[in-house]
């Protein structure tokens, strides 16, 4: 603030802006980082980008069993599941790791207002337009 309680509209642009660099390089890192989440003590393991976007699923031969094949394509379907949701919330770690500090300076107090709804900034967790699923 200037003297006299004025705000800095200059200032608080620059800062807005810095803090959309900042938005937009933390989703990029978001969107090229990769998580696994495992299920069956490994039998099945999905790979997640930050962004919960499923990238690769892998299941261990181990895990059928020819002799019953029904048994084993549900036993198989609920540790892709599993493995899927395993990975999700090691995604929604790091989401939260990275834009977490983010969210907190767009809106959570001491942030800049009028930029958003809670979560500040569009794109901002909590925001408009904000990341899918967490």
């Amino acid at each position: 603030m200037e003297p006299g309680g004025q705000l800095n509209i200059q200032e608080l642009l620059q800062q807005a802006q810095r803090m959309q660099e900042q938005l937009f390089a933390a989703q990029q890192e978001l969107a090229e980082t990769e998580v696994q989440g495992t299920a069956g003590g490994g039998l099945v393991t999905a790979t997640v980008n930050g962004q919960g976007e499923v990238t690769a699923l892998s299941i261990d031969p181990k895990a059928v069993d020819p002799d019953d094949p029904a048994d084993t394509a549900e036993t198989i379907a609920d540790l892709v599941l599993a493995a899927i949701r395993d990975a999700a919330r090691e995604a929604a770690e790091l989401q939260a790791s990275k834009m977490g500090p983010l969210a907190e300076g767009l809106g959570g107090g001491g942030g800049i207002p009028g930029l958003g709804g809670p979560g500040g900034l569009p794109g901002a967790p909590g925001g408009p337009g904000g990341l899918p699923g967490f």
